[in-house]
């Protein structure tokens, strides 16, 4: 693995220099690129509205998708060029889960960005569980052991206990299951006959479109969701919900959407995917540059109808470097969304991992796999060779700092510390299966679910 890692990244060091010496010559300039109506969409929207495609040489429409699906079917059958995804996407994909087809990111959007909320029946309900602290705030953040005598009175009423998630595979599905099991909570399994995601689960979670969270949550379908913003801002400011954690307090900076195209428009367009990787690259520098300088510009870009369409003081919200979460209980996030710094464009092979050891730690991979299977689907889907010798234009043409990217990275971010983890579990890429197997709820290797039953 680690010969094949050195291949790649030498390689793309060799291409970095043959490019750099030639102009592009684009096999495709004209280009649609589809996103959902979250903030994190945010370097597509700026490098469109600053022009950094064009700089490229690209002429790239961007369309707004109904969900998810819709937006990878897109994606799959040509209908989209590339579109802004679940970081869950791809990897289901490549391996199958789901619609099967080969899709590739040689660029991740963001770090952090989620949140959890719960509606403000049940953060009542909630509130005598959690610790306040001296000036009789809720301390955060908060566990989901403060929702577990709420859930369990549910149960004991014979009532089914229900949240919601945007998609089987995305981030919100694996952080609200992290989340329920830290507290002690079952969020149920998947597996080849029930892909519910339901079995043997104390709470219920279902999939609702970003945009219709709060929606949902008011007519009192879901008692609770994990959203992107500005969904849990927007529960905030129509006064029907509490988000109760960030994912940024759940797992710090942790990774989130991907830009995905398929593997074969890469192969067959591979000048095109440089130059758009260069474009997105630039627009993540200029969101987070100068401490955020540049977030109210970039606010005002998202708050228009075709891109997120909310109003500016709730996205402003989350994207500024503050976080509300009861009305009026507005505290410092500077990393609630974060672009650039903490190489967050890179894409790192152990991001990668983490996603696939919580598909198979739900039954959604629903065999134990050697830790080579990680390796080795990380690195087909993720391509930081493409996004190096991106870099290395970038640099050479003066538009880029040498000193912010990971020249000598083998694609493994440093094993995540106890402490920046909700359930102070450490998390190391390097070792897939004996991080699956130090989780204390969810399937051990050798385990399966057959028949709605844990075996093994």
């Amino acid at each position: 693995m680690k010969k094949t890692l050195a291949v790649l990244l030498t390689t793309s060091s060799l291409l970095a220099t043959t490019a750099v010496a030639q102009s592009l010559d684009l096999e495709k300039e004209d280009l649609t690129l589809g996103f959902i109506k979250l903030t994190d969409m945010a370097p597509l929207a700026v490098a469109y509205e600053l022009g950094y495609f064009e700089d490229e040489g690209l002429f790239v429409t961007l369309e707004a998708q109904a969900n998810w699906k819709v937006l990878l079917d897109g994606v799959i059958s040509g209908e989209l060029d590339g579109a802004h995804m679940l970081a869950g996407q791809p990897l289901a994909a490549t391996i199958g889960y789901g619609t099967e087809a080969h899709i590739i990111t040689p660029f991740s959007m963001d770090l952090n960005g989620n949140a959890i909320t719960v509606s403000n029946e049940i953060w009542e309900e909630m509130r005598p569980h959690v610790p306040l602290m001296d000036d009789g705030r809720p301390q955060h953040p908060i566990s989901a052991s403060s929702l577990a005598p709420v859930v369990e009175d549910y149960l004991d009423r014979g009532e089914p206990f229900n949240m919601g998630m945007v998609f089987p595979v995305s981030t919100h599905n694996y952080e609200i299951r992290y989340w329920l099991a830290a507290g002690g909570l079952e969020p149920g399994y998947y597996s080849e006959q029930d892909i519910s995601g339901q079995i043997s689960a104390d709470v219920l979670l279902s999939v609702t479109p970003p945009p219709q969270m709060p929606a949902t949550m008011e007519a009192g379908t879901i008692f609770g969701y994990a959203v992107g913003e500005p969904w849990n801002q927007q529960a905030v400011f129509k006064n029907i919900g509490v988000p109760v954690i960030t994912d940024y307090d759940m797992w710090n900076n942790n990774p989130e959407k991907v830009f995905g195209i398929t593997a074969e428009f890469a192969e067959e367009n591979p000048n095109t995917t440089i130059a758009l990787t260069k474009a997105l690259i630039r627009a993540a520098i200029w969101l987070d540059e100068n401490d955020n300088a540049n977030r109210p510009e970039a606010v005002e870009m998202l708050s228009r109808p075709e891109y997120v369409g909310a109003d500016y003081e709730v996205i402003a919200n989350s994207m500024t470097g503050f976080f509300e979460f009861e009305k009026g209980d507005v505290r410092p996030a500077p990393d609630f969304n974060v672009f650039f710094r903490y190489n967050a464009t890179y894409p790192f092979y152990s991001d990668a991992i983490w996603y696939l050891t919580q598909m198979r730690r739900w039954g959604q991979i629903g065999e134990t796999m050697s830790d080579e299977w990680y390796f080795e689907t990380a690195a087909d889907v993720y391509r930081p060779d493409i996004y190096l010798e991106a870099a290395r234009m970038l640099v050479d043409e003066g538009m880029a700092d040498e000193a912010d990217f990971p020249w000598d990275s083998d694609g493994f971010k440093s094993p995540t510390p106890a402490e920046d983890i909700i359930d102070a579990i450490p998390f190391d890429g390097r070792a897939p299966n004996a991080y699956i197997d130090s989780l204390p709820i969810g399937l051990k290797s050798g385990q399966t679910v057959i028949d709605g039953e844990v075996q093994g």
